[in-house]
């Protein structure tokens, strides 16, 4: 019969009062991992001691078989030490008493010396007395875990999938979010700087500022490496508000201003779009491109078009940056050929352009439009629709320069700014019509949209070029 969990102390032992697993080491491994392996379980119940105690003996027994097994040993007992003492770290953070805390720190003192292992030699030197002499790894394993167990050295990535998990963003900006602490460890690990949260003061965060520009293989504009220190200000200010950092070391820092201000993207000119819209391109790039030209929608929510979103005489995209909703367009006349040819025998969660699926790879943080971004700029070069500047990275026309030229053709057309921002999502101006008003009718929306016209497009376009 098995041992009433009253009286099992197998793979147990008490420690001032608490119950812990120990765990026997092989002989042949006890110079890398000790006697034996140890984790606190911080109960005094023996009840409770003996339904905690499995999982524990599993890891330990795990780690001692991935000791045996190679080089990859000292990476999984770091890995296990690290999860035992933030787990101590914890604990300790919810402690109610002085008491309580003086005693969790014995715990992690005795246990780091459990870590630190028996003396591997002893030095004497003449008129003093002999010196045990300790493996130096172990040493500094038991420093760092004394300092994480005792909330001391904070890992700077410990809380981090948590804040992004809770901010909610688009994946765009989760990946910044990501880049931005990976640069950061790495320029801890080349600057001999503990990636902790509490080595990371104001002084570390300019140094870091300053070196920012050089961590990257290739240049990146002044805009995107001031992105990486607002994700890092914002990661810190949610540490701060949880009392996980007393302060925003971020707060305020400026990367300084390039001296030429770098010129703006602009508007396709109508020349452009008549060069585009004629160009000898495949039937989905023509379909795409007039699509973006006459309702000023942005790549992705196109090219994430289902059979559904096109019913009832309204395209429907779906919200992008700031928006809080979908957004119905009226369909212009001119793209009713590729709406009905699109969606003719298809189901309603069928894609409109199913030349462009979402990528495969699970977690992938790339737009779906992103094959057909690249496919539109191989196109415009080729048709010598282009504008390069030097010194800046990105041509200052793209897919993007579509939604430009339909908002100005609206507006040359008499249409009032209110129903041109409401047509591209746009935030309205003013309280009236950015917060009380519901929106225009899809009747004004209508008259936006069809107050533009296409440029007419030459021979090349006639509705049946092959995909």
């Amino acid at each position: 019969m098995p041992r009433p969990s009253s009286s099992d102390t197998r793979y147990l032992e008490q420690n001032h009062g608490k119950w812990r697993v120990t765990v026997a080491v092989p002989r042949d491994l006890q110079k890398k991992l000790g006697t034996r392996l140890k984790r606190q379980l911080q109960t005094d119940s023996l009840a409770i001691a003996n339904q905690l105690k499995w999982q524990v003996v599993s890891e330990l027994k795990a780690e001692i078989e991935h000791a045996r097994r190679g080089p990859d040993g000292a990476s999984i007992r770091s890995e296990s030490l690290t999860r035992e003492a933030l787990a101590m770290a914890a604990q300790r953070a919810r402690a109610q008493t002085f008491e309580e805390v003086d005693n969790l720190d014995f715990a992690v003192r005795e246990r780091g010396e459990d870590i630190r292992g028996r003396p591997v030699a002893v030095e004497q030197l003449p008129g003093h007395d002999a010196e045990p002499i300790y493996d130096a790894e172990r040493v500094a394993a038991a420093a760092q875990f004394e300092a994480l167990a005792k909330g001391e050295a904070t890992p700077v990535t410990l809380h981090h999938r948590q804040f992004i998990e809770q901010a909610g963003n688009k994946s765009r900006t989760q990946g910044d979010d990501e880049r931005a602490i990976r640069f950061l460890t790495a320029w801890c690990e080349a600057n001999r700087v503990s990636p902790t949260l509490e080595a990371i003061s104001r002084r570390e965060a300019v140094r870091f500022m300053d070196d920012l520009p050089t961590l990257t293989q290739a240049p990146l504009s002044p805009v995107t490496l001031k992105k990486y220190l607002n994700r890092l200000s914002r990661y810190w200010q949610w540490l701060e508000l949880r009392g996980l950092v007393p302060v925003d070391v971020w707060a305020r820092l400026q990367l300084p201003k390039p001296k030429a201000k770098p010129q703006e993207e602009r508007s396709f000119t109508d020349e452009e779009v008549g060069k585009l819209l004629s160009g000898d391109a495949p039937q989905r790039m023509h379909d795409l491109m007039r699509i973006g030209a006459l309702t000023g929608a942005r790549l992705d929510a196109i090219v994430d078009l289902k059979v559904k979103d096109c019913a009832a005489g309204l395209f429907t995209f779906k919200p992008q940056k700031k928006e809080s909703k979908e957004r119905a367009v009226p369909i212009h006349p001119a793209l009713s050929e590729i709406v009905a040819r699109r969606i003719k025998g298809k189901a309603l969660e069928d894609d409109v352009f199913p030349e462009w699926p979402a990528p495969k790879k699970a977690g992938s943080q790339r737009e779906r439009s992103f094959k057909a971004s690249n496919q539109f700029t191989d196109y415009r070069r080729s048709v010598g629709v282009d504008h390069v500047v030097p010194g800046q990275r990105r041509s200052l026309v793209n897919f993007h320069s579509f939604r430009r030229w339909f908002i100005t053709k609206a507006e040359q057309a008499d249409q009032p700014e209110s129903i041109i921002a409401a047509v591209v999502g746009h935030k309205r101006k003013g309280m009236t019509l950015g917060r009380y008003s519901a929106g225009p009718l899809v009747a004004q929306a209508r008259r936006c949209v069809e107050a533009v016209r296409l440029p007419e497009a030459g021979p090349s376009y006639s509705g049946e070029i092959s995909a």
